[in-house]
């Protein structure tokens, strides 16, 4: 009996006592019950208050619908862009040495440590019609601050880390070691990249690509300086929320949150299968049994 305690003991890599793990457990459970089932739970119960005819009454009103086409435009050109910008940010600090590598990190890491509503006002510095480049862009008819690009830049700005930090680690990790060998039988960069890197890092990538998403869906403090708040043609989802709710248009507020909060969940849901399908390749991977070595006839 001493020893199956021992194994588990040795298993677990812990000695405290039982009772130990499952307070921890309760007290994260409760934790989470409390600051994330709840909340969502009264998102939902809300926007239904009124029924299902209120709830989609809310959802089709034009500015509503406009600001779910204006958030899905913005990621669909703010996730491209960064998993471009990742893939390459990520290649350079893994596979090559160069003079000012340690300064190209820190500024993947710089949206991680400045407010989002500074790198709006930012923007506005460098584009408002009183920022460096504004008298240029009123000249030639562009317009970016209160306008489409500039909430498309402010995205870009806060989301682009997201994946080149999940490559990073993962790249340095598995060297170069097959890059090289491929080079070795006469493979191209170009081939080397598709069938030897790209297939490596692929649940990084995906991963790193649903986290990208996720934040450009539901940033507000950037996009909040930079759109101007015209309703029905700036405004995304947050901020079309923050709109009703202080126009005190409660239900149709949590009726385009909990599409929010949907857009989320099914975010989470794509998140844990593509971590399942991993573990489950890297558990066939590690059962696959041992090549045997070639011996001479």
């Amino acid at each position: 009996m001493s020893s199956n305690n021992t194994l588990r003991t040795v298993r677990s890599g812990t000695t405290e006592p039982l009772w130990v793990k499952w307070t921890l457990i309760g007290i994260a459970l409760a934790f989470l019950g409390l600051f994330l089932v709840l909340p969502l739970a009264a998102v939902f119960t809300e926007a239904l208050r009124k029924g299902f005819d209120a709830y989609f009454a809310a959802l089709r009103e034009p500015d509503a619908w406009s600001a779910i086409r204006l958030t899905l435009i913005t990621a669909a050109i703010a996730v491209p862009l960064n998993l471009v910008f990742g893939v390459a940010a990520a290649w350079a600090v893994a596979k090559y040495e160069f003079r000012g590598k340690a300064v190209l990190i820190t500024l993947i890491d710089l949206p991680f440590s400045v407010s989002p509503v500074v790198a709006g006002l930012t923007y506005v510095l460098l584009f408002g019609s009183r920022g460096w480049f504004g008298p240029w862009l009123e000249e030639h008819n562009l317009k970016v601050i209160f306008a489409v690009p500039g909430i498309v830049l402010a995205t870009v700005f806060v989301t682009f880390p997201f994946i080149a930090r999940e490559l990073i680690p993962l790249m340095q990790a598995q060297g170069t070691d097959e890059e090289q060998a491929a080079q070795v039988l006469g493979a191209s960069g170009w081939k080397t990249f598709w069938h030897v890197t790209l297939p490596n890092i692929k649940w990084g990538l995906i991963y790193g690509v649903i986290l990208c998403n996720a934040r450009a869906m539901g940033e507000f403090g950037a996009v909040s300086v930079v759109s101007g708040h015209i309703r029905g043609q700036t405004n995304t989802m947050p901020l079309h929320v923050e709109i009703l709710y202080n126009e005190y248009q409660s239900v149709a507020a949590f009726a385009v949150a909990s599409l929010l909060a949907l857009l989320a969940l099914v975010t989470l849901v794509i998140k844990s299968v593509a971590e399942w399908r991993f573990e489950r390749e890297k558990q066939a991977a590690a059962n696959l049994p041992p090549e045997r070595p070639i011996t001479a006839p």
